[in-house]
């Protein structure tokens, strides 16, 4: 495969970010260079997300868009992996609909990438295996050299009604904490200064507690901070709370998924804590971490969800005051439970309140950052903002963006940024203090 160019395009969460990471390492120990176009490519590999279904259909019009290039470029490559085509109903329809694609894997096999891509030469190669171990030591080509991801654990075992992820990341699998440090290990020996650990309920990590493993990850030398990320709330525990509070390297940040205000829905969706339950754990946060950054993920329009169970939304996010809220219609899942549930609300009905608590969370995130204005705040210097060449940009402890004029030489410092301007989403500010 040398001097073969290959393009591998992502869709969804950050999981689905470290997996392309390792797709992209192992072609590059196969000899291909990755580049960010289709037009110069031999090998194009779709990512994939299955969570929503407006994703699902963005898939499938960027896979048909190929087949004139597909006509142009008979030797070129094209395959589609990630949760997706975990299910057999998308591999068969992607079998019978797209004919240029060549082949398609499940998230159990990225590992068997080369076999994979030397068989869909002469053939198409469809290979939805399921796998209950681990395979350590693959490659990875990150695009940052600051931070860095770290899978802890994947899979699920919630089966929360909504969520297809148990269905294509099968059953919760932990590494074990020796690989996971010799990984931090060498990343800190490349110079990465933060790790986040990644898993689809971190708390639920298996080998040991999790406060325990972050407190492990901490002493490696050269990592300064470290972020995690997704916390259950049915299994977030007062260690867990005492480890952000006392330990100098956890980011005093945390991203806690409510979904939903409405005790009822919440049992509905199988997420097996109630609103009362949650704003406890976070008033615990609040008393033991008073300078907390809180983020989490919502979920308007479950099937059940009527328009006074969505108040009781509104109210969580007016008593919590969520630097960031990841807002979401609800999408039916073909395979889940919810998916045979009836609809309380009309979709217009749904949208209005979606819109509603757009509005409201705009106005605390515009609000929170507003009172950051005069004040210095640490800032890890990640890279050149996405938007904007003429900038550094970093975040902050809490994880808020921070976008300042460009001095290359600090990329991989932690700086004093004073804040002199905000948005909802963003800070902007000058580098006063140097690390």
């Amino acid at each position: 495969m040398k001097g073969k160019k290959a393009h591998v395009i992502t869709y969804g969460c950050q999981q689905n970010e470290n997996d392309s990471e390792r797709i992209r390492g192992i072609l590059l120990d196969m000899g291909y260079t990755t580049i960010d176009t289709n037009d110069d490519a031999d090998l194009i590999i779709f990512n994939t997300c299955a969570v929503r279904d407006n994703a699902e259909q963005r898939v499938y019009g960027n896979i048909g868009a190929l087949r004139n290039l597909k006509d142009k470029k008979p030797h070129m490559l094209i395959g589609v992996c990630g949760c997706m085509t975990q299910q057999q109903h998308v591999a068969d329809y992607i079998k019978k609909r797209f004919s240029h694609v060549d082949f398609v894997f499940g998230t159990h096999a990225i590992y068997k990438l080369p076999q994979i891509l030397y068989s869909a030469a002469e053939q198409r190669v469809f290979d939805l295996e399921e796998m209950e171990g681990i395979v350590e030591n693959l490659p990875h080509n990150r695009e940052s050299s600051v931070v860095a991801t770290v899978s802890v654990m994947y899979g699920c075992n919630n089966f929360c009604t909504y969520c297809i992820v148990p269905y294509v990341r099968g059953r919760e699998r932990s590494r074990k904490p020796e690989d996971i440090i010799k990984e931090v290990e060498g990343l800190a020996a490349q110079g990465y200064k933060e790790v986040t650990l990644l898993g689809q309920n971190v708390n639920s990590y298996s080998e040991l507690p999790f406060s325990q493993l972050l407190n492990m990850v901490s002493e490696v030398s050269g990592i300064e901070r470290i972020r995690f990320i997704s916390s259950h709330p049915k299994d977030i525990t007062n260690e867990l709370i005492d480890t952000i509070a006392e330990n100098p390297k956890v980011c005093k940040s945390l991203h806690l998924p409510f979904q939903a205000g409405s005790s009822k829905v919440l049992a509905d969706m199988n997420r097996r804590y109630t609103k009362e339950r949650y704003l406890e754990i976070i008033k615990s946060l609040k008393e033991k971490v008073p300078n907390i950054a809180l983020t989490s993920d919502v979920i308007v329009g479950f099937p059940t969800e009527t328009n006074e169970d969505f108040e009781h939304t509104l109210d969580v996010v007016r008593q919590v005051e969520f630097d960031m809220l990841f807002t979401f219609i609800y999408s039916k899942r073909k395979g889940t439970p919810a998916e045979k549930m009836e609809f309380a609300l009309p979709a217009e009905e749904i949208k209005k309140n979606f819109d509603r608590l757009v509005s409201l969370q705009t106005e605390i995130s515009a609000r929170k950052n507003k009172a950051l204005e005069g004040t210095v705040q640490k800032v890890l210097v990640e890279g050149y903002s996405k938007n904007n060449k003429e900038f550094l940009t970093g975040r902050t402890d809490g994880g808020k963006i921070v976008n300042f004029p460009e001095d290359k030489s600090l990329i991989g410092d932690i700086v004093g940024v004073k804040i002199t301007n905000s948005a909802p989403w963003w800070l902007a500010g000058e580098v006063v203090t140097y690390n």
